[in-house]
């Protein structure tokens, strides 16, 4: 009868280790969202890229550091001098879609994402990332080394939403960017990750 308890123990252990936590952010915390064009906000309007919706929904400062066309081997060069700059608390990491554009290989992206994890982590500064969706026509789904990589480095991501975005034309501006609907879904989700994380 007492093994039943240890393995009920063991099995929910287990489903928690998935769920990495971040230490819950000061009043004072900044934020900073580093990426690409998806951060930078390209085809939103004014205040309508996710960086800013976030900042509403979470009252707090919210750096837009998003660079459209970067790939990510350039992201981790230029991260170092931003996180001196802005002494962040939390690093929000959507990365590596214009990686998958050019055809670089999947474990130099994932090597890139793991370079900037690892730097944010030294700092004591926590990191969340997004799953960027593999160039497709139809099902979008994130490329595996995303779902990997924030295993190996033991952070919390969402796989789901940047697919569910732009898989969806009503929440797009063109082909490949979100409209201001689209990266209010993006805030959105990214607001209950960290609360789900403990962040918030």
């Amino acid at each position: 009868m007492k093994i039943i308890p240890i393995a009920l123990l063991l099995l929910l252990t287990a489903c928690n280790k998935s769920s990495d936590t971040l230490s819950k952010l000061p009043s004072d915390a900044v934020i900073l969202a580093f990426g690409d064009s998806l951060t930078y906000g390209t085809g939103a309007s004014p205040q309508h890229d996710y960086p800013s919706i976030l900042a509403k929904l979470t009252t707090l400062q919210v750096v837009n550091a998003g660079l459209p066309g970067e790939i990510s081997g350039d992201g981790a060069k230029r991260l170092p001098a931003l996180l001196d700059q802005h002494q962040p608390h939390l690093l929000i990491l959507i990365h590596g879609g214009n990686d998958m554009l050019k055809r670089i290989p999947p474990e130099q992206t994932a090597g890139n994402l793991k370079q900037m994890i690892t730097l944010a982590k030294n700092r004591q500064i926590g990191v969340v990332m997004l799953g960027v969706p593999k160039p497709a026509i139809l099902w979008m789904s994130s490329a595996d080394f995303y779902q990997a990589t924030a295993e190996a480095m033991k952070v919390p991501i969402d796989v789901e939403t940047l697919p569910e975005v732009l898989g969806d034309t009503s929440l797009k501006s063109d082909m490949i960017h979100p409209n201001d609907q689209g990266y209010e879904r993006i805030a959105t989700q990214i607001h209950g990750l960290l609360q789900k994380s403990g962040a918030l």
